[in-house]
């Protein structure tokens, strides 16, 4: 720090705002090396060998995205006796009756050849005593998948495609309205890379961080999303002018209270139901007409969410009476993905056999592969803008993808990218009007005039939580509430000239922040838009209770006009490809 309250970065030579400039050329770029960002890189080499591939990370791709801390289940995989249309009818049944069914059954058609790759490729998949796959319910598979990441990232490498660690990409390179590459800054070095490219996959995965955490102070990052998917690939396909679709159809997950280990293993692997403070399986009782322990993932927690507001929580997952054996068998399955959780029970002699364990909802996040959040995109996963595809948790309107969800969007995208790559000329753009966006903050002096990134997340998080729905309101908003959030954020973004960065890590945080104020501000316009509650719990509407079929059996989508700013709102139609088990309040 200088003695003008100025980092070492805005004391350096301010006119040269091209400084440490890196720029290369590619067939293919994969901005986020995640799950579907692998399995992207991976087949774009398969069907295309004389492309060049570059993955984006703005982490390292060994333990980078969702999958960090490894899986204990696939959760989408068609067992004997399951087709795509079955799949289909139930994933439609669990969303409420909407989602975009043409890529539902693209994705189906694609869930077991890609997760046979990638048992080839050495995941361990747990067998039972006939050596076919272990079963964990209707659509999932146990497997040992602690490494699940480090391997997937190792085909990537060995299929070809470069990686480039340590930079974020902060904007697509635009061509008219052609995507022609994308823009970025070493994490440790504020270099900037601008990176030319005939197609380019987003696969930057959701959203966290726009809502106050359950968990707070030093833990703020103990959330069941990842807390570094902080929307990224949102805004800057907002930012672009591309279209976004369902940001409304939020996503909370019911997790163990405090170590916020998911709660499908305890039911799917192991029978518990949830029960209130007074022992009642209230799925059953209170909210067997939605579908009891049966219902679709928004109502398994819009139910707690409501025994705790009427005073009968806390709430558990009833896991008592388990054997020895079955204790040992479920504290295994926790080390591949949560070991906290085990650690933490260890530690408060807890013992799930005699003990219930407590549960809780987590804060919205916005997820395309749980819920629908994310891109409107074709069956080859192209968006609006012309050159880019999106995979993941960043492509919406398919929920219930999950892990191998995500592997198969990310090989059909890296297909139809290769055929486009293969056939169109190079784009020209060469970013140079996004130079001083990227670094600004560095440029503006530390000191009590500017804000840091910290500050600003405290400030959108708790609007969020207050008027926009939060665990602090019960998930529950009306218009006016709304009203005043997208007020609040609306300064965010006037707010963020002011952001100031001392070192290229406080640089990535201010660009995080927003990133998020911009998806913040979008999703606002959707949860006003939908004037219904489609979803209980993941996004219930005080002034519009009810679920109206009738006026929004219909996607609400927006997109963000370059020159104006302005957000338009734009509703597209629900199209049926497939008949049968359309929800029904029973």
């Amino acid at each position: 720090m200088t003695a003008d309250g100025k980092s070492a970065y805005a004391a350096c030579d301010q006119e040269r705002k091209d400084f440490c400039l890196e720029t290369c050329d590619t067939d293919i770029l994969i901005i986020g090396g995640g799950t579907a960002g692998c399995l992207a890189a991976v087949e774009a080499r398969m069907v295309a060998p004389e492309l060049e591939v570059l993955i984006l990370e703005k982490a390292n791709i060994e333990r980078s995205g969702c999958l960090a801390a490894g899986m204990n289940a696939i959760n989408a995989y068609l067992h004997p006796g399951e087709t795509p249309e079955s799949f289909l009818r139930y994933v439609r049944y669990d969303a409420m009756g909407l989602c975009r069914e043409d890529l539902v059954l693209s994705q189906a058609g694609e869930l077991n050849a890609a997760v046979d790759r990638v048992t080839d490729w050495g995941l361990p998949i747990l067998r039972d005593e006939n050596g076919r796959p272990a079963r964990r319910g209707r659509w999932n598979l146990k497997i040992n998948g602690e490494r699940l990441k480090p391997l997937i990232a190792r085909q990537a490498r060995r299929a070809g495609a470069r990686v480039l660690n340590r930079v974020v990409a902060t904007d697509f390179l635009l061509e008219g309205g052609r995507v022609v590459g994308a823009i970025g800054f070493g994490v440790r070095d504020a270099e900037i890379y601008r990176i030319r490219a005939k197609a380019t996959i987003v696969a930057t995965g959701g959203a966290a961080g726009i809502y106050k955490p359950n968990t707070d102070g030093s833990a703020h990052h103990r959330m069941w999303y990842s807390p570094f998917n902080t929307g990224a690939g949102y805004a800057m396909g907002i930012r672009a002018g591309a279209e976004l679709t369902s940001l409304e159809m939020r996503f909370i997950a019911l997790r163990t209270k405090d170590s916020v280990a998911p709660t499908g293993t305890l039911a799917l692997g192991f029978g518990a139901s949830q029960i209130n403070a007074r022992g009642e399986r209230f799925m059953a009782t209170r909210f067997g007409h939605l579908g009891g322990d049966g219902a679709p993932t928004c109502l398994r927690v819009y139910g707690p969410v409501q025994e705790i507001k009427e005073g009968r929580g806390p709430c558990y997952m009833d896991t008592r009476g388990l054997p020895a054996e079955k204790v040992r068998e479920l504290k295994a399955a926790y080390l591949d993905m949560y070991p906290n959780l085990v650690l933490q029970w260890a530690a408060n002699g807890h013992d799930p056999g005699r003990d219930a364990v407590e549960i809780m909802g987590t804060e919205p996040y916005l997820v395309g592969g749980h819920a629908q959040a994310g891109y409107w995109v074709e069956t080859d996963r192209s968006t609006t803008l012309e050159g880019l595809w999106a995979a993941g948790d960043v492509a919406g309107g398919a929920p219930y993808k999950f892990v191998s969800g995500c592997f198969a969007e990310g090989m059909i995208a890296a297909r139809a990218a290769a055929r486009y790559a293969a056939a169109v000329p190079w784009g020209a753009a060469d970013g140079d009007l996004l130079h001083e966006r990227i670094l600004r903050p560095l440029w503006t002096p530390v000191g009590n005039c500017n804000i840091q990134p910290q500050e600003m997340e405290e400030r959108l998080q708790r609007t969020m939580d207050q008027y926009a729905g939060g665990i602090g309101s019960f998930y529950e908003m009306n218009e006016e509430r709304l009203l005043v959030a997208l007020g609040e954020v609306q300064r965010l973004q006037e707010d963020a000239s002011d952001l100031s960065a001392a070192d290229p890590h406080e640089l990535l945080q201010a660009h995080e922040i927003m990133d998020r104020v911009q998806v913040a501000e979008t999703l606002l316009h959707h949860l006003l838009h939908r004037k219904e509650t489609r979803w209980p719990g993941f996004q219930t509407r005080l002034d519009y209770p009810e679920r109206l079929d009738e006026h929004w059996l219909k996607f609400v989508n927006t997109r963000r006009d370059r020159d104006t700013g302005r957000i338009e709102v734009l509703e597209r139609p629900y199209h049926q490809m497939v008949d049968g088990d359309r929800y029904q309040p029973r």
